[in-house]
């Protein structure tokens, strides 16, 4: 293998029934960056059936290339035939980058796609970036139960190739201004390449908490003492039309289920406001919040780190205090509708 032959960032485009997934926007936005760093082009690899159409979106928010692979037997997600079909790309584009979602499908199909390309992958990454004296790909992820942060490189292969994180980097604004090439590919596929059969596909009508999508969090910290007072929260969040989601203390305590999970060992997020109720602020809880536009922290320990990363800080009882902002918030909302 002769690493200066490989050249670009490529960014597997995530598509669930024709839409593009956030994090593959947010991919775009990183690989985006990566790319004028390496003065090299951004390609996105578009997998599936029928998904020609989005090819132009996936320029319009950082692409230089698209390379679409449509075929009936990528109607549905099937590991083999995605597999497949990634592999393929990256076998013609020979990208110095791979970027993948850490979603269920991106987990899936990444580990498969590097061990056919005999390259290495870093799971999990909150951190892309690149080291100016090499040229190379500094991927940092949380290890040993997120107590610390690694550093990780791949020097001898190539593709450098990472799973990143849902909510962790950030989507460029779309801009139809943006010109690219957009070309097909013919990836070999064929009925073949189903290693499995599709009997009927039933969708869950319980619907599981997207905390990286909410605008506002009410986040719970041990601080909270139970499950029963973690109930206030959600009265809060009723006010606000926000998202109820907690530290791994509260986690581990079930008093909320791990869809839920702020941090490093659970989602990173960026919303608009962010309530940091009875949290200390360990680094790990930080490293997946600090990012939020305006973070209002109420904790009774004056010294507690959280108030360091804070907008506002209200020293107190978390269970004491949320009901008042509650009730007062109500009164408002009545105030300007009568």
């Amino acid at each position: 293998m002769n690493i200066t032959d490989y050249k670009g960032v490529l960014v597997y485009i995530e598509q669930r029934n024709k839409e593009m997934m956030n994090v593959s926007l947010e991919l775009l936005g990183k690989g985006r960056e990566l790319a004028d760093k390496l003065g090299e082009k951004l390609i996105g690899v578009l997998v599936g059936h029928d998904v020609k159409g989005l090819a132009q979106e996936v320029v319009y928010h950082g692409a230089d290339k698209v390379v679409t692979i449509d075929h009936k037997v990528l109607e549905n997600f099937s590991n083999e035939a995605y597999t497949k079909a990634l592999t393929a790309a990256i076998n013609q584009e020979k990208p110095e980058v791979v970027l993948v979602g850490a979603t269920t499908m991106g987990r899936d199909i990444g580990p498969r796609v590097a061990a056919r390309i005999a390259t290495g992958l870093t799971a999990d990454c909150t951190l892309l970036e690149i080291e100016d004296e090499t040229r190379g790909l500094l991927m940092t992820r949380p290890a040993f139960g997120g107590n610390l942060m690694a550093t990780i490189i791949c020097p001898d292969h190539r593709p450098q190739m990472s799973t990143v994180r849902p909510g962790v980097m950030v989507k460029l604004d779309r801009d139809e201004n943006r010109t690219g090439e957009i070309i097909e590919l013919d990836a070999g596929l064929s009925e073949a390449d189903l290693n499995i059969e599709i009997l009927e596909i039933v969708k869950e009508e319980k619907q599981k908490a997207n905390i990286e999508d909410a605008k506002v969090l009410i986040s719970a910290g041990r601080g909270m003492g139970s499950k029963e007072n973690v109930s206030v929260l959600y009265d809060l969040a009723g006010e606000l039309d926000a998202e109820v989601s907690g530290s791994r203390a509260v986690i581990d305590n079930a008093w909320l289920d791990k869809a839920r999970q702020v941090g490093q060992t659970g989602k990173t997020v960026r919303p608009d406001l962010y309530f940091a109720c009875g949290i200390s602020g360990a680094i790990q809880h930080v490293a997946g919040m600090e990012e939020s536009q305006l973070i209002i922290a109420i904790n009774k320990d004056a010294g507690a780190p959280i108030f360091e990363v804070a907008d506002v800080g209200i020293v107190g009882d978390a269970t004491k205090i949320v009901p008042l902002v509650t009730e007062e918030l109500k009164k408002l909302k009545k105030q300007a509708n009568s």
